[in-house]
């Protein structure tokens, strides 16, 4: 017999049902976030956390006691994914839209044919000439 799971799923609200629903049928979300909604619908229904996880197309019944964990104490942003390893990221948000422009800018000069910037001058070297060489 099956030992009953430490942290049991909190009862759901109206509209955190509904709102696990919408994201579990929808064809055009995330497939990561589907999986886990559908996994927090069928332990709702009463699945173990393994048949909640085959249901939801995962295999670790393990994963699924993280998730219910987590979701008991963040609510629906426990669908959201999280930092997954690796080393941290390296600019903020902020840093990231200003890396953004400015290479979105440099795309849009060079569809011109206008040089970008400051270019090194052409050492001669070149055969045929680059487009806007002013060696």
């Amino acid at each position: 017999m099956a030992r009953p799971p430490k942290a049991p799923l909190r009862p759901l609200t109206e509209g955190e049902r509904a709102a696990l629903d919408q994201i579990a049928r929808a064809g055009s979300e995330r497939a990561d976030r589907v999986a886990r909604a559908r996994a927090l619908l069928a332990v709702a229904a009463g699945a173990s956390f393994t048949a909640a996880a085959r249901a939801a197309g995962r295999r670790s019944g393990d994963a699924v006691a993280h998730l219910v964990a987590r979701f008991n104490a963040e609510g629906l942003a426990a669908l959201q994914p999280r930092h997954g390893g690796g080393p941290p990221p390296a600019y903020g948000a902020e840093q990231r839209e200003r890396i953004l422009r400015s290479s979105a800018a440099r795309r849009i000069g060079s569809a011109t044919g206008r040089p970008l910037g400051r270019s090194a001058p052409c050492s001669g070297r070149c055969a045929p000439p680059r487009t806007g060489c002013r060696g």
